[in-house]
């Protein structure tokens, strides 16, 4: 896996920590499965740039805060 993909990934886990969400409450708010968040932060998955940016969005971020 690429260097930059991992610290995206990183990051995200890294921002839900920070702002106090679990997985599953993250999860809940991006629209996206639980299971799937634990494969984005354990690095097993790459999320598409769609689940990126509702990621981004449940964690009222910009997008390009992870780039």
């Amino acid at each position: 896996m690429d260097k930059e993909v991992e610290a995206v990934l990183d990051m995200i886990r890294a921002k839900r920590i920070e702002k106090g969400f679990s997985i599953l409450k993250l999860a809940n708010a991006a629209e996206i499965s639980h299971s799937y968040l634990y494969y984005i932060e354990t690095k097993q998955k790459v999320p598409t740039l769609e689940t990126l940016n509702k990621i981004a969005k449940a964690l009222s971020l910009p997008m390009r805060d992870f780039f």
